[in-house]
């Protein structure tokens, strides 16, 4: 079994903070570039974060730059995005993904990635 799960979602009122994780199952993340899409209703889904486990090299969407943070801790085979100065128009699902290479500074499209997990929601209040 190969499997992504995500935790940590759920409601913050505007500038709040909420962590993210994403646990892989089945699979080391050693071979794989981790990233974070979010996909609101009535938006298409759209890349937030990676990290490239071959360099540690991350990117980060313009909207989230500076505000988002993504890490991963290699003992529990696990990805981190924390999330900082909260704003409505962050709220989605957000979803973790993997993906055997991206090239440095892309996400890439998502049907190029190989696991999905099942998402988590992310609600910002103001």
């Amino acid at each position: 079994q190969v499997q992504l799960v995500e935790s940590g979602g759920g409601l913050v009122q505007l500038g709040g903070s909420l962590r993210l994780s994403c646990a892989a199952r089945g699979f080391t993340l050693d071979y794989y570039a981790i990233g974070w899409f979010r996909q609101a209703p009535g938006k298409e889904r759209e890349g937030v974060s990676l990290i490239r486990y071959s360099d540690g090299s991350t990117y980060y969407a313009e909207s989230v730059k500076g505000r988002f943070t993504i890490s991963r801790d290699n003992a529990q085979n696990t990805v981190y995005l924390q999330m900082n100065s909260l704003k409505p128009e962050d709220t989605a699902v957000y979803f973790c993904a993997a993906d055997r290479w991206v090239e440095a500074g892309k996400m890439g499209v998502p049907d190029e990635y190989d696991y999905w997990g099942q998402g988590t929601q992310v609600t910002v209040s103001s």
